[in-house]
């Protein structure tokens, strides 16, 4: 699968919790993910740094919260938010491709280990042939 063919799978695919997902689509879109959402963070972090900053010196509480969650900061949860069913959707599918339920996603939501879990998870080879999970 191709970076494109990976990223119009994900979008067309947004809501999609079955079937299979390869490794290669899934870390096509976690590449797409990552150069799109990147400037959005480069960003935020150079129009709120200086003001944080300050905010913290002069001890305003005001300022820092008005620094912290200026208009950057929502432009960066609404492409977030954008991102975040199809990005699900890819994730479990992925799981699925390894003949792991999506429930396993769940496994995130544990302190540090959750994360290596999920990054081992998607690490692995595809299953071969068949699995419970084709459509």
């Amino acid at each position: 699968m191709t970076f494109g063919q990976a990223i119009a799978s994900g979008f067309k695919n947004y809501v999609s919790w079955k079937g299979r997902a390869t490794r290669a689509e899934y870390w096509w879109w976690t590449l797409f993910i990552f150069i799109v959402t990147l400037p959005f963070n480069i960003i935020y972090n150079a129009t709120s740094q200086g003001a944080l900053q300050a905010s913290l010196m002069a001890g305003d509480q005001a300022a820092y919260l008005a620094a912290l969650f200026g208009p950057t900061y929502w432009l960066l949860v609404v492409v977030s938010l954008v991102f975040f069913l199809p990005s699900l959707a890819v994730t479990i599918r992925r799981l699925h491709d390894i003949d792991r339920s999506g429930g396993w996603f769940w496994i995130i939501l544990v302190p540090f280990a959750g994360s290596i879990v999920l990054l081992v998870f998607a690490l692995l080879p595809s299953t071969p042939g068949k699995n419970r999970f084709d459509s």
